[in-house]
């Protein structure tokens, strides 16, 4: 008997010594063997390194209006390790993040099946909403959701200056970054970023980081903020203007640039259709479309400053030069070519003033093909400005090995060519400023979060086009050009002397030739026209009005002079003294036929 006891004892001793030395050899190799193993799968399930975003830097105005700023939001991430109860918290959590009920119960269910850690579900849930859900998932023992620091962009003024501003966009939802795809948030997109941080946390079984075993971390580089050359003054009225005109005229576009001529700084710049940054997704890709340089237009008649000075400069012809005008006929290369009006003898002055098709032509035969196109393109055309936006074409300009008998008689007229309206606008700044085609610029200034400038742009000449006393010369006819003897006398300002031109040209069809009865019209001028603050560009595209009322002269100058006269107050700009008074628009001359050039 006690020797049946002794060896029950004695196995007992042995199984439990064998049990022993089984848990310590894998206490041992759990320990030992697989210590790194282990300590890896314990420091990938509760040690994070969690990204430190950068705040992107804003976007002002040349006065220091932001028009690009940062709200602070929560990005919502889905932990599936820690999702428990799918129904439940899809329950809570849809009427916070604007998702079917359904839809986040089923993204619960998989991504806690998956055990899953890192799982986007907003990107920018608003602050308010997300105290609120933690608040009600702390109330119900929930876990699986957690909330980090992040921002959206936002624009204060809406749709004012899209196609310049530009807007943001994520490749992918789980993706913590934004890029810039349109307008200046593209072009210096890598100034704006900045550069991201981190930090290595670690959480408990519940989630919750353990602030005391917080480990590296390297804060964020805040992006650098970027002062734009854009007046938002001037912005406002050159905007009111257009949506007024697009509303009115109902045109297919609408495009108004206003520019600084001796800087080359654009002060103003607003296309129509356009579309809300803050509504990026219901916008439409016609709408999106900047076509202050996207789109390629015949320039029509204001083209023919070109002629002029470059004729001068070469002293083909002279200030009393006389050129015969074939009294509105002019037969050449087997076509006619006609003017509204029939002219005998005309000086270049008068040529100018009064649009004259033939006068023009013909100081481009006295020039000879190559001549004239090489002052085509020292004004600028066929070559991108170089502005500071994506996406500028450079127009179209054939070199005369390209062109036919008719195209030396009929460029001078701005056709058959094809330009952009900031082309145009550039062009005859060349005569504002003195003879100087200057580089346009958006951008003024990059600063840092305390506002020191890291880099300033200054203005850039390109290259002195014609002397000053060519564009002198020029810009006397151009000031004519306004005035009762003229085809713009409705671009005059009350107080101030004005110089510009008008352009209809009639709208080139894509599948060839021209399509009958829609015209672009345009008008582009500056004023004071003895010392110009700005140039301003106005430019209508098929304007949905009787074809013997679409010329540039009653479309585009009206709003020309109603966005010059607001600028003059808002600029604070001293009327002439002499100035003389313009009649009511009742009172002048309405006869088409004068504005049609």
């Amino acid at each position: 008997m006690k020797k049946n006891a002794r060896c029950r004892a004695a196995i007992a001793c042995g199984l439990m010594a064998m049990v022993f030395t089984g848990y310590s050899a894998r206490l041992i190799y759990l320990q030992v063997s697989k210590h790194e193993e282990y300590t890896a799968l314990a420091a990938a399930k509760h040690s994070i390194r969690e990204s430190i975003p950068a705040r992107r830097g804003l976007i002002l105005d040349r006065n220091g209006e932001i028009l690009a700023a940062n709200i602070p939001v929560r990005k919502v991430i889905v932990d599936g390790s820690h999702v428990k109860n799918p129904s439940l918290l899809a329950e809570i959590a849809a009427p916070f993040a604007g998702l079917p009920r359904r839809d986040l119960e089923r993204l619960f269910m998989e991504e806690a099946a998956k055990k899953k850690q890192f799982k986007v579900l907003l990107q920018d849930l608003k602050e308010e909403s997300a105290i609120a859900l933690r608040k009600a998932m702390e109330e119900n023992n929930l876990r699986g959701l957690y909330f980090r620091e992040n921002t959206t962009r936002t624009y204060p003024n809406g749709p004012m200056l899209s196609h310049v501003l530009g807007f943001l966009s994520r490749k992918d939802p789980n993706d913590e970054h934004v890029v810039g795809v349109e307008g200046v948030e593209r072009t210096l997109q890598d100034t704006l970023c900045g550069e991201d941080g981190f930090r290595h946390i670690e959480r408990d079984r519940t989630g919750r980081e353990i602030v005391i075993y917080r480990g590296q971390e390297q804060a964020a580089r805040n992006g650098q903020n970027v002062q734009l050359t854009i007046d938002m003054g001037l912005q406002a009225i050159l905007e009111a203007e257009m949506e007024n005109a697009f509303k009115e005229l109902k045109p297919e576009n609408a495009i108004g640039i206003i520019v600084q001529p001796k800087t080359g700084e654009i002060l103003a710049l607003a296309n129509r259709p356009t579309f809300d940054l803050n509504l990026i997704n219901a916008a439409k890709p016609v709408e999106m479309k900047n076509r202050a340089i996207l789109d390629m237009v015949e320039p029509g008649s204001t083209f023919k400053i070109v002629v002029a000075a470059a004729a001068l400069n070469e002293r083909t012809v002279s200030e009393k030069s006389l050129i015969y005008c074939e009294n509105g006929s002019f037969s050449y290369g087997g076509r006619i070519l006609r003017d509204h009006h029939g002219y005998g003898q005309m000086n270049v002055h008068d040529i100018l003033m009064k649009s004259s098709n033939i006068g023009s032509a013909k100081m481009a035969l006295m020039m000879g093909d190559e001549k004239f196109y090489e002052y085509v393109r020292r004004f600028g055309f066929g070559e991108r400005s170089g502005v500071q936006l994506p996406g500028e074409i450079s127009g179209l300009v054939h070199p005369p090995a390209r062109w036919d008998k008719l195209t030396i008689t009929r460029m001078p007229m701005g056709h058959s060519v094809a330009v952009t309206p900031l082309q145009m606008a550039m062009a005859m700044s060349v005569i504002a400023n003195g003879g100087k085609l200057m580089r346009p610029h958006v951008i003024k200034s990059i600063k840092d979060a305390d506002g020191n400038v890291v880099q300033q742009f200054e203005p850039e000449v390109v290259r002195e086009v014609v002397p000053p006393e060519v564009a002198g010369f020029v810009n006397k006819a151009l000031t004519e050009v306004v005035s009762e003897r003229g085809t713009a006398t409705l671009a005059s300002v009350n107080g101030f002397s004005v110089a510009g031109k008008t352009g209809t040209a009639q709208k080139v069809n894509p599948k060839g030739g021209y399509s009958e009865g829609k015209y672009v019209v345009s008008f582009v001028g500056y004023m004071p026209a003895e010392n110009p603050e700005f140039v301003c560009l106005i430019l209508i595209d098929d304007a949905k009005i009787s074809s013997s009322l679409n010329y540039g002269g009653l479309v585009a100058a009206p709003i020309f002079s109603r966005v010059a006269e607001k600028a003059a107050r808002y600029l604070d700009l001293t009327p002439a003294p002499r100035a003389e008074p313009i009649l009511p628009v009742a009172m002048q001359q309405t006869d088409a036929r004068q504005y049609r050039q």
